[in-house]
């Protein structure tokens, strides 16, 4: 593992789990594990992640999770991985590999939330129980992981608002929101609607299909043709990877906007650098990978998830369960040194390349 996973780890880890977030619904129920019986630390523990079009996957949330469980289990327990690359039949495919394969935990991070449903609950019948990872999968999952959702929404909202100022009373922006099948995406949106609206117009509004850069750069030419280009005053991008194709074909048209994102991946921090994309969520992956293990590694082994798992959320086909929300931050060119920079992501010179040093020193980034 590079050394910016190490670094994220070594600082983020050190924040307190338990008071992360805050619960989406509260109420009642028993943070017990329901596993058997108690084990040690020769336990066997699958993760499946959904696809590797987004960095993040591979290069933070894996190898930080893995590290995690190997440190939780004095290096014993044996780790099944494997990516779905976007394809729910596949990861249906891989969920029943694992039964097979006798793990002792699973962490899901689901393609489609509602159609791995069926898969959790065979998982569930052969004894394994499912920690839902990033995203609020469907079924009698047993623990969740992620970040405030909503707030995210709300976050890159605010953003936009601010970047706006008084352009957006007249003006209109497109909402480029993810993917229909990840309910992520639904709580992004409503959390942005909640800013947005009745403060500037939305001329238009997609559903990105598999959250994939290319469909993005697509529906931002659809609506460009549509509105014409001298009248979209800023637009919502749900995440980096989507904006990058928005931006492509903003510039194509001569268009220079604010642009929103998500997930602070690399090519997002230096387009933000350079001022083509306005912001990004900053979401710091090690304690969203550390709850995951935590909970995975107590759930194997039978042991509870009361100091764990502070926050209660429902999905619709589970109440109360216990869960792990992270907060987030509005990453602009003003705090990429106390964020990404601080935490070890990313160093000035991955950043700062070629190109970009210019831009860099600017900002005072040297």
């Amino acid at each position: 593992m590079r050394r910016a996973a190490v670094a994220i780890a070594a600082g983020a880890m050190a924040v307190s789990l338990a008071a992360c977030g805050s619960a989406e619904e509260a109420g009642g129920g028993d943070n017990d594990s329901t596993g058997s019986a108690a084990k040690g630390d020769d336990i066997k523990v699958g993760l499946l992640l959904p696809e590797n079009q987004t960095a993040r996957y591979e290069k933070f949330d894996r190898p930080l999770i893995e590290q995690k469980i190997k440190e939780l289990t004095n290096n014993k327990a044996e780790i099944q991985y494997n990516n779905a690359k976007q394809d729910a039949n596949l990861q249906a495919q891989q969920v029943d590999t694992m039964i097979t394969n006798k793990v002792d935990v699973l962490i899901l991070d689901a393609v489609d939330a509602k159609a791995i449903k069926n898969s959790v609950q065979k998982a569930v019948d052969a004894g394994i129980e499912v920690v839902a990872y990033d995203r609020l999968a469907e079924g009698p999952i047993s623990a969740y992981t992620s970040f405030d959702n909503v707030q995210v929404g709300k976050t890159q909202g605010e953003a936009l608002l601010e970047a706006l100022g008084d352009k957006a009373k007249g003006g209109q922006i497109v909402m480029m929101n993810g993917s229909v099948t990840d309910p992520n995406a639904a709580q992004f949106k409503e959390g942005a609607h909640s800013v947005l609206d009745g403060k500037v117009k939305v001329g238009k509004e997609y559903d990105t299909k598999e959250w994939k850069p290319e469909n993005a750069n697509s529906n931002m030419e659809a609506a460009i043709s549509a509105l014409g280009k001298n009248k979209i005053v800023g637009v919502y991008s749900a995440n980096d990877g989507m904006a990058g194709g928005i931006i492509t074909a903003l510039k194509s048209a001569g268009i220079e906007v604010p642009v929103t994102g998500q997930d602070a991946e690399l090519a997002g921090v230096q387009r933000i650098v350079t001022g083509e994309q306005y912001m990004s969520v900053y979401k710091p992956y090690a304690p969203e990978a550390a709850a995951a293990a935590e909970m995975a590694v107590a759930l194997a082994k039978g042991e509870s998830l009361d100091s764990i798992a502070k926050d209660k959320v429902s999905s619709g086909s589970a109440k109360d369960v216990p869960s792990v929300l992270v907060p987030v931050t509005s990453l602009t060119k003003d705090n990429i040194n106390d964020t990404v920079i601080k935490d070890g992501v990313y160093t000035v010179d991955e950043i700062c390349t070629g190109k970009y040093k210019s831009a860099c020193a600017k900002i005072g980034l040297k």
